[in-house]
Protein backbone atom coordinates (compact mmCIF):
# COMPACT_ATOMS: atom_id res chain seq x y z
CA UNK A 1 0.00 0.00 0.00
CA UNK A 2 1.65 3.33 -0.53
CA UNK A 3 1.99 6.03 2.42
CA UNK A 4 -0.96 8.10 1.34
CA UNK A 5 -3.30 5.04 1.77
CA UNK A 6 -1.66 4.01 5.18
CA UNK A 7 -1.91 7.39 6.38
CA UNK A 8 -5.93 7.61 5.61
CA UNK A 9 -6.94 4.15 6.18
CA UNK A 10 -3.80 2.70 8.68
CA UNK A 11 -2.31 -0.68 9.00
CA UNK A 12 -5.19 -2.53 11.03
CA UNK A 13 -6.98 -4.98 8.33
CA UNK A 14 -10.67 -4.31 9.74
CA UNK A 15 -9.78 -0.30 10.19
CA UNK A 16 -8.54 -0.22 7.31
CA UNK A 17 -11.89 -1.82 6.26
CA UNK A 18 -14.21 0.93 7.86
CA UNK A 19 -12.23 3.71 7.19
CA UNK A 20 -12.57 3.29 4.14
CA UNK A 21 -16.42 2.65 4.47
CA UNK A 22 -16.47 6.11 6.16
CA UNK A 23 -14.63 7.72 3.49
CA UNK A 24 -16.68 6.02 0.64
CA UNK A 25 -19.76 7.32 2.97
CA UNK A 26 -18.65 10.90 2.73
CA UNK A 27 -17.65 10.41 -0.90
CA UNK A 28 -21.27 9.90 -1.27
CA UNK A 29 -22.38 13.05 0.41
CA UNK A 30 -19.62 15.22 -1.11
CA UNK A 31 -20.92 14.27 -4.25
CA UNK A 32 -24.32 15.71 -3.06
CA UNK A 33 -23.21 18.84 -1.93
CA UNK A 34 -22.02 19.13 -5.51
CA UNK A 35 -25.45 18.13 -6.91
CA UNK A 36 -27.11 20.98 -4.24
CA UNK A 37 -24.69 23.92 -5.49
CA UNK A 38 -25.92 22.83 -8.82
CA UNK A 39 -29.89 23.63 -7.74
CA UNK A 40 -28.16 26.71 -6.26
CA UNK A 41 -26.71 27.85 -9.65
CA UNK A 42 -29.99 26.87 -11.85
CA UNK A 43 -31.72 28.84 -9.55
CA UNK A 44 -33.94 26.22 -7.47
CA UNK A 45 -32.24 26.39 -3.97
CA UNK A 46 -30.95 28.92 -1.60
CA UNK A 47 -27.47 29.21 -1.71
CA UNK A 48 -27.08 30.34 2.41
CA UNK A 49 -29.08 27.38 3.33
CA UNK A 50 -27.63 25.42 1.10
CA UNK A 51 -24.02 26.48 2.40
CA UNK A 52 -25.03 25.58 5.97
CA UNK A 53 -26.87 22.51 4.74
CA UNK A 54 -22.94 21.70 2.94
CA UNK A 55 -20.82 22.29 6.48
CA UNK A 56 -23.32 20.53 8.37
CA UNK A 57 -23.12 17.35 6.12
CA UNK A 58 -19.39 17.26 5.76
CA UNK A 59 -18.49 18.42 9.10
CA UNK A 60 -20.82 15.57 10.22
CA UNK A 61 -19.45 12.94 8.15
CA UNK A 62 -15.84 14.15 8.99
CA UNK A 63 -16.46 13.75 12.43
CA UNK A 64 -17.50 9.97 11.83
CA UNK A 65 -14.29 9.64 9.68
CA UNK A 66 -12.08 10.65 12.51
CA UNK A 67 -13.55 8.19 15.11
CA UNK A 68 -13.01 5.63 13.12
CA UNK A 69 -9.66 6.19 11.72
CA UNK A 70 -8.59 7.12 14.92
CA UNK A 71 -9.53 3.88 16.96
CA UNK A 72 -11.96 5.63 19.12
CA UNK A 73 -14.85 4.14 17.68
CA UNK A 74 -13.68 0.48 19.23
CA UNK A 75 -14.70 1.74 22.68
CA UNK A 76 -18.47 0.98 21.26
CA UNK A 77 -20.00 -2.01 20.62
CA UNK A 78 -20.59 -1.06 16.67
CA UNK A 79 -16.77 0.16 15.86
CA UNK A 80 -17.69 0.92 12.09
CA UNK A 81 -20.45 3.41 13.20
CA UNK A 82 -22.70 2.31 10.57
CA UNK A 83 -25.68 2.90 11.86
CA UNK A 84 -24.89 6.33 13.03
CA UNK A 85 -23.21 7.62 9.77
CA UNK A 86 -26.85 5.92 8.24
CA UNK A 87 -29.18 7.69 10.63
CA UNK A 88 -27.13 11.29 10.12
CA UNK A 89 -27.39 10.72 6.46
CA UNK A 90 -30.49 10.32 6.26
CA UNK A 91 -31.37 13.25 8.19
CA UNK A 92 -28.97 15.12 6.04
CA UNK A 93 -31.05 13.88 2.87
CA UNK A 94 -34.67 14.64 4.23
CA UNK A 95 -32.99 18.37 5.11
CA UNK A 96 -31.68 18.34 1.43
CA UNK A 97 -35.62 17.30 0.25
CA UNK A 98 -36.91 20.11 2.16
CA UNK A 99 -34.12 22.77 0.64
CA UNK A 100 -34.47 21.20 -3.01
CA UNK A 101 -37.98 22.69 -4.11
CA UNK A 102 -38.76 21.49 -7.62
CA UNK A 103 -35.20 19.41 -7.53
CA UNK A 104 -35.91 17.31 -4.46
CA UNK A 105 -36.26 13.83 -6.57
CA UNK A 106 -32.74 13.72 -6.89
CA UNK A 107 -32.45 13.02 -3.19
CA UNK A 108 -34.08 9.47 -3.25
CA UNK A 109 -31.92 7.58 -5.38
CA UNK A 110 -29.26 8.95 -2.67
CA UNK A 111 -31.17 7.86 0.31
CA UNK A 112 -31.59 4.35 -1.19
CA UNK A 113 -27.74 4.47 -1.28
CA UNK A 114 -27.67 5.03 1.97
CA UNK A 115 -29.49 2.27 2.95
CA UNK A 116 -27.39 0.04 0.62
CA UNK A 117 -24.64 0.40 3.27
CA UNK A 118 -26.89 -1.13 6.11
CA UNK A 119 -28.07 -3.87 3.77
CA UNK A 120 -24.66 -5.85 4.18
CA UNK A 121 -24.29 -4.99 7.77
CA UNK A 122 -27.04 -4.51 9.68
CA UNK A 123 -29.24 -6.62 11.55
CA UNK A 124 -33.11 -7.28 10.46
CA UNK A 125 -34.07 -5.30 13.64
CA UNK A 126 -31.86 -2.43 12.69
CA UNK A 127 -32.89 -2.13 9.60
CA UNK A 128 -36.49 -2.04 10.56
CA UNK A 129 -35.84 0.34 12.98
CA UNK A 130 -33.84 2.61 9.96
CA UNK A 131 -36.64 1.97 7.19
CA UNK A 132 -39.40 3.04 10.20
CA UNK A 133 -37.24 6.02 10.69
CA UNK A 134 -36.79 7.09 7.41
CA UNK A 135 -40.23 6.76 6.99
CA UNK A 136 -40.99 9.15 9.85
CA UNK A 137 -38.56 11.74 8.94
CA UNK A 138 -39.49 12.20 5.24
CA UNK A 139 -42.77 11.77 6.03
CA UNK A 140 -42.22 15.13 8.06
CA UNK A 141 -40.00 16.90 5.71
CA UNK A 142 -43.10 16.50 3.22
CA UNK A 143 -45.51 17.33 5.53
CA UNK A 144 -43.40 20.44 7.00
CA UNK A 145 -42.76 21.46 3.44
CA UNK A 146 -46.44 20.80 1.74
CA UNK A 147 -47.35 23.37 4.75
CA UNK A 148 -45.01 26.28 4.39
CA UNK A 149 -44.57 25.97 0.57
CA UNK A 150 -47.61 24.00 -0.71
CA UNK A 151 -46.42 26.01 -4.48
CA UNK A 152 -43.31 24.52 -4.27
CA UNK A 153 -44.64 20.84 -2.58
CA UNK A 154 -48.18 20.33 -3.74
CA UNK A 155 -49.60 18.27 -1.01
CA UNK A 156 -51.09 15.73 -3.30
CA UNK A 157 -47.51 15.59 -4.85
CA UNK A 158 -46.10 15.44 -1.51
CA UNK A 159 -48.48 12.54 -0.22
CA UNK A 160 -47.30 10.76 -3.61
CA UNK A 161 -43.56 10.63 -2.39
CA UNK A 162 -44.70 9.88 1.09
CA UNK A 163 -46.71 6.98 -0.46
CA UNK A 164 -43.43 5.53 -2.52
CA UNK A 165 -41.32 5.98 0.62
CA UNK A 166 -43.09 4.12 2.49
CA UNK A 167 -43.69 1.50 0.69
CA UNK A 168 -39.62 1.47 -0.29
CA UNK A 169 -38.28 1.39 3.02
CA UNK A 170 -40.49 -1.42 4.26
CA UNK A 171 -38.93 -3.75 1.11
CA UNK A 172 -35.52 -2.72 2.22
CA UNK A 173 -36.25 -4.25 5.09
CA UNK A 174 -37.37 -7.52 4.19
CA UNK A 175 -34.29 -7.48 1.61
CA UNK A 176 -32.21 -6.58 4.52
CA UNK A 177 -33.71 -9.82 6.36
CA UNK A 178 -32.55 -12.05 3.40
CA UNK A 179 -29.35 -11.59 3.39
CA UNK A 180 -28.40 -11.34 7.44
CA UNK A 181 -29.80 -14.79 6.91
CA UNK A 182 -27.16 -15.23 4.04
CA UNK A 183 -24.67 -14.01 5.95
CA UNK A 184 -25.15 -15.76 8.72
CA UNK A 185 -25.88 -19.18 6.73
CA UNK A 186 -22.41 -18.33 5.16
CA UNK A 187 -20.75 -17.69 8.57
CA UNK A 188 -22.14 -20.69 9.70
CA UNK A 189 -20.58 -22.91 6.39
CA UNK A 190 -17.55 -21.07 7.33
CA UNK A 191 -16.97 -22.07 10.94
CA UNK A 192 -18.03 -25.69 10.14
CA UNK A 193 -15.51 -26.02 7.23
CA UNK A 194 -13.09 -24.35 10.09
CA UNK A 195 -14.05 -27.02 11.96
CA UNK A 196 -13.94 -29.95 9.46
CA UNK A 197 -10.46 -28.62 8.19
CA UNK A 198 -9.10 -28.00 12.07
CA UNK A 199 -10.33 -31.96 12.19
CA UNK A 200 -8.23 -33.24 9.15
CA UNK A 201 -5.20 -31.63 10.36
CA UNK A 202 -5.71 -33.18 14.16
CA UNK A 203 -5.87 -36.47 12.16
CA UNK A 204 -3.22 -35.87 9.90
CA UNK A 205 -0.68 -35.24 12.81
CA UNK A 206 -2.30 -37.52 15.78
CA UNK A 207 -2.18 -40.69 16.50
CA UNK A 208 -6.02 -41.51 17.25
CA UNK A 209 -5.74 -43.97 20.06
CA UNK A 210 -3.47 -41.84 21.94
CA UNK A 211 -3.47 -38.13 20.90
CA UNK A 212 0.32 -37.91 20.74
CA UNK A 213 2.16 -37.23 17.89
CA UNK A 214 2.24 -39.51 15.05
CA UNK A 215 4.98 -41.32 13.17
CA UNK A 216 4.38 -39.09 10.30
CA UNK A 217 4.64 -35.84 11.90
CA UNK A 218 7.49 -36.79 14.31
CA UNK A 219 9.72 -37.50 11.40
CA UNK A 220 9.22 -33.99 10.19
CA UNK A 221 9.73 -32.80 13.59
CA UNK A 222 12.60 -34.45 14.08
CA UNK A 223 14.27 -33.18 10.94
CA UNK A 224 13.58 -29.64 11.47
CA UNK A 225 15.33 -30.30 15.36
CA UNK A 226 18.30 -31.61 13.25
CA UNK A 227 18.14 -28.68 11.00
CA UNK A 228 17.98 -26.03 13.83
CA UNK A 229 21.54 -27.78 15.38
CA UNK A 230 23.38 -28.01 12.01
CA UNK A 231 22.81 -23.81 11.63
CA UNK A 232 23.12 -23.58 15.40
CA UNK A 233 25.79 -26.53 16.77
CA UNK A 234 23.59 -27.21 19.13
CA UNK A 235 22.51 -31.35 20.11
CA UNK A 236 19.31 -33.02 20.98
CA UNK A 237 18.98 -36.56 22.25
CA UNK A 238 16.70 -39.44 20.74
CA UNK A 239 15.03 -42.06 23.22
CA UNK A 240 12.57 -44.86 21.90
CA UNK A 241 10.57 -46.73 24.68
CA UNK A 242 8.40 -49.39 24.80
CA UNK A 243 6.34 -51.04 27.11
CA UNK A 244 7.48 -54.03 28.21
CA UNK A 245 5.04 -57.52 27.96
CA UNK A 246 1.90 -55.94 26.38
CA UNK A 247 0.88 -58.85 24.70
CA UNK A 248 0.87 -60.50 27.89
CA UNK A 249 -1.57 -57.92 28.69
CA UNK A 250 -3.66 -58.17 25.69
CA UNK A 251 -3.37 -62.01 25.99
CA UNK A 252 -4.89 -61.93 30.01
CA UNK A 253 -7.19 -59.02 29.86
CA UNK A 254 -7.76 -58.51 25.74
CA UNK A 255 -6.91 -55.85 23.43
CA UNK A 256 -8.98 -53.28 24.67
CA UNK A 257 -6.91 -53.26 27.78
CA UNK A 258 -3.87 -53.02 26.41
CA UNK A 259 -5.26 -49.45 24.26
CA UNK A 260 -6.30 -48.56 27.84
CA UNK A 261 -2.76 -49.10 28.91
CA UNK A 262 -1.31 -46.72 25.73
CA UNK A 263 -3.68 -44.54 26.52
CA UNK A 264 -3.07 -44.31 30.09
CA UNK A 265 1.11 -43.96 29.37
CA UNK A 266 0.68 -41.53 26.54
CA UNK A 267 -1.73 -39.08 29.14
CA UNK A 268 1.04 -39.51 32.00
CA UNK A 269 3.56 -39.06 29.65
CA UNK A 270 2.66 -36.15 28.51
CA UNK A 271 2.14 -34.75 31.66
CA UNK A 272 5.57 -34.95 32.75
CA UNK A 273 7.81 -34.16 29.26
CA UNK A 274 9.02 -30.84 29.16
CA UNK A 275 7.21 -28.33 26.73
CA UNK A 276 10.43 -28.38 24.18
CA UNK A 277 10.36 -31.70 24.30
CA UNK A 278 8.19 -33.86 21.37
CA UNK A 279 6.30 -37.46 22.54
CA UNK A 280 4.92 -39.61 19.91
CA UNK A 281 3.47 -42.74 19.42
CA UNK A 282 6.17 -44.85 16.66
CA UNK A 283 3.34 -47.46 16.36
CA UNK A 284 2.55 -50.79 18.38
CA UNK A 285 3.62 -50.37 21.77
CA UNK A 286 6.72 -48.42 20.92
CA UNK A 287 7.19 -44.35 21.25
CA UNK A 288 9.74 -41.70 20.39
CA UNK A 289 10.99 -39.00 23.09
CA UNK A 290 12.93 -35.91 21.49
CA UNK A 291 14.69 -33.88 23.95
CA UNK A 292 16.34 -30.23 22.34
CA UNK A 293 18.79 -29.00 23.68
CA UNK A 294 20.27 -31.82 25.96
CA UNK A 295 23.00 -33.90 26.18
CA UNK A 296 22.69 -37.85 27.39
CA UNK A 297 23.50 -37.82 30.71
CA UNK A 298 21.52 -35.08 31.11
CA UNK A 299 18.52 -37.00 29.07
CA UNK A 300 19.00 -39.92 30.75
CA UNK A 301 18.20 -38.20 34.19
CA UNK A 302 15.19 -36.84 32.50
CA UNK A 303 13.86 -40.46 31.12
CA UNK A 304 14.68 -42.24 34.74
CA UNK A 305 12.40 -39.72 35.98
CA UNK A 306 10.00 -40.59 33.69
CA UNK A 307 9.90 -43.96 33.57
CA UNK A 308 9.60 -43.49 37.19
CA UNK A 309 6.25 -41.94 36.88
CA UNK A 310 5.35 -44.25 34.32
CA UNK A 311 6.09 -47.29 35.72
CA UNK A 312 4.11 -46.05 39.21
CA UNK A 313 1.18 -46.18 36.98
CA UNK A 314 -1.62 -48.84 38.04
CA UNK A 315 -4.27 -48.78 35.28
CA UNK A 316 -7.51 -51.21 36.30
CA UNK A 317 -8.47 -53.79 34.80
CA UNK A 318 -12.03 -55.62 35.08
CA UNK A 319 -11.85 -59.60 34.37
CA UNK A 320 -15.50 -60.21 35.00
CA UNK A 321 -17.11 -56.91 33.35
CA UNK A 322 -20.30 -59.10 33.36
CA UNK A 323 -20.99 -59.34 37.33
CA UNK A 324 -24.40 -58.34 39.12
CA UNK A 325 -25.15 -55.91 41.02
CA UNK A 326 -23.86 -56.59 44.62
CA UNK A 327 -21.42 -58.66 43.43
CA UNK A 328 -17.44 -57.43 43.18
CA UNK A 329 -16.11 -57.69 40.07
CA UNK A 330 -12.46 -59.37 39.51
CA UNK A 331 -10.45 -56.09 39.24
CA UNK A 332 -6.80 -56.17 38.79
CA UNK A 333 -4.29 -53.01 38.81
CA UNK A 334 -1.84 -53.64 36.13
CA UNK A 335 1.16 -52.03 35.95
CA UNK A 336 3.96 -51.56 33.44
CA UNK A 337 7.61 -51.26 33.07
CA UNK A 338 9.85 -49.94 29.94
CA UNK A 339 12.68 -50.72 27.78
CA UNK A 340 14.55 -47.51 26.51
CA UNK A 341 17.18 -46.39 24.38
CA UNK A 342 18.87 -42.94 24.40
CA UNK A 343 20.94 -41.72 21.91
CA UNK A 344 22.64 -38.27 21.28
CA UNK A 345 22.66 -36.78 18.08
CA UNK A 346 26.16 -36.53 16.93
CA UNK A 347 27.49 -34.07 14.60
CA UNK A 348 27.94 -35.34 10.93
CA UNK A 349 25.08 -38.15 11.48
CA UNK A 350 21.80 -37.78 9.55
CA UNK A 351 18.41 -37.88 12.03
CA UNK A 352 17.42 -41.10 10.82
CA UNK A 353 21.00 -42.40 11.87
CA UNK A 354 20.54 -41.08 15.40
CA UNK A 355 17.25 -42.84 15.44
CA UNK A 356 18.19 -46.14 14.18
CA UNK A 357 21.13 -45.60 17.27
CA UNK A 358 18.45 -45.50 19.77
CA UNK A 359 16.72 -48.17 17.80
CA UNK A 360 19.25 -50.46 18.56
CA UNK A 361 19.69 -49.29 22.10
CA UNK A 362 16.16 -50.42 23.28
CA UNK A 363 16.60 -53.51 21.50
CA UNK A 364 19.39 -54.34 23.99
CA UNK A 365 17.55 -52.67 26.67
CA UNK A 366 14.81 -55.33 25.83
CA UNK A 367 17.58 -58.49 24.91
CA UNK A 368 18.95 -57.72 28.98
CA UNK A 369 15.33 -58.10 30.54
CA UNK A 370 13.76 -55.22 30.37
CA UNK A 371 12.93 -52.37 32.49
CA UNK A 372 15.98 -50.19 31.97
CA UNK A 373 17.57 -47.42 29.47
CA UNK A 374 20.77 -48.17 27.63
CA UNK A 375 22.49 -45.38 26.86
CA UNK A 376 24.09 -45.87 22.74
CA UNK A 377 27.89 -45.59 22.39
Amino acid sequence: MSPMADALLTHDPRQRERSSQALLAMSLLAAGVLAMLYFVVIGQADAAAVAWWAVFTLVGMAVFYALIRTGYSRRWREPSLTMPQMVFALASGAVAYALLGSGRGAVFPVVMTILMFGMFVATPAQMRWVSLYAVALFGAAMAWSAYSQPVLYPPLTELGHFILVATMMPAVSILAARLSLIRQRSRQHRAELAQALGRLREQSTRDELTGLVNRRQMQQVIAQEHQRCVRSGQTFCLAMLDIDHLGGINDAHGHSAGDAVLRAVAQEAARHVRVSDVLARQGGDEFVLMMSDTRAPLARGGLERLLEKLSALRILQGESLGANKGESNNVVAVAVTFSAGLAEHHAGESAEQTLDRAHAARAEAKALGGNRIVVAA
